[in-house]
């Protein structure tokens, strides 16, 4: 995309979002957020809606008039809280129903040339040592069922000419949110370490990382997957070293698997915690991305720099 464009976010006051709002602006894109129907705000640059009630304010589509793009980072938080069937069913529908919304957003506007739509890594399962990339296949468990309904959704837009890209994050460091802030003060106060075995494999990507890859996802209009992770997955042993490095403190803690699944219930630590994922980004790759941060090392020593 050349020149000033408009680009609609959703999910605009989480971490990710919050970051690629601002970076949007900093650069002089018209940005409209969308916002809960009860918001006060009086900015003509956002619109209404409450896709778990399928609400979307038709009078502030109209005046916006269209999107360049859409990114929508829209959904219930999948660590913040243990799972039962409640929480799963949240985590499912919330994806599902912010995308499924969107195509009605063409309805009444002038149309959406391009939607960058956020998916994980999760879409993959559980592959032990396999290396992964957008051409592997889909994994097993909660989380991929998750991802690949909430990529079908997006898909929907496709019927009305919209480009679609499929955003399948990794784990996004940064200190002000997410899975590092987490751990954070643990390894700080000398007692932080390894999860289970710590031979699973974890896919970062640094939030700076992360942010300007979803820029470059729209400024070149990927299509498909596009997996924002670093070019070099490590496995939680070895991301432990390095942040207790970073620290200089020890990280020679451990905590066992079975303690893991008695705190978060067995499933939620499998696929959150303990579920291996050795992913690489071919897409962006391949597109000519340049990473600021291409491993560990180089994201934590962002991040820590950030606090």
């Amino acid at each position: 995309m050349g020149g000033r464009v408009r680009v609609g976010v959703t999910g605009a006051s989480g971490l990710i979002g919050s970051s690629l709002v601002a970076a949007l602006r900093e650069r002089s894109d018209e940005v409209i957020t969308f916002v809960r129907p009860t918001s006060r705000s009086t900015n003509v640059d956002v619109v209404r809606w409450d896709p778990s009630r399928g609400l979307l304010d038709d009078d502030d589509l109209r005046r916006v008039g269209g999107f360049d793009a859409l990114v929508n980072l829209a959904g219930a938080g999948i660590g913040d809280r243990r799972w039962n069937a409640e929480r799963k069913s949240e985590i499912l529908t919330s994806r599902v129903s912010a995308a499924s919304l969107l195509a009605d957003v063409a309805t009444f506007t002038s149309g959406v040339g391009f939607l960058a739509n956020a998916s994980a890594i999760g879409w993959y399962g559980s592959r032990g040592d396999e290396q992964l990339d957008e051409s592997s296949t889909r994994g097993e468990g909660f989380l991929a069922d998750v991802c690949d309904a909430w990529e079908n959704a997006a898909l929907a837009l496709g019927a009305n000419g919209t480009t679609v890209a499929r955003l399948r994050s990794g784990v996004v460091l940064s200190p002000r949110g997410g899975a590092l802030r987490q751990q954070l003060p643990l390894f700080r106060a000398g007692v932080g370490g390894r999860l289970g075995s710590g031979r699973q494999w974890l896919s970062p990507i640094s939030l700076h990382d992360e942010v300007t890859a979803i820029l470059w996802v729209l400024d070149h209009r990927l299509e498909g997957p596009v997996n924002l992770v670093a070019p070099a997955p490590l496995t939680n042993r070895a991301f432990t070293r390095d942040l207790a490095t970073a620290l200089h403190r020890p990280g020679v803690f451990a905590v066992p698997a079975p303690a893991l699944r008695l705190t978060l219930g067995a499933e939620m630590a499998n696929e959150l915690v303990l579920a291996s994922q050795r992913v690489t980004p071919r897409s962006l790759l391949a597109s000519g991305y340049s990473f600021a941060h291409p491993d560990a090392p180089a994201a934590l020593a962002w991040a820590l720099a950030s606090t």
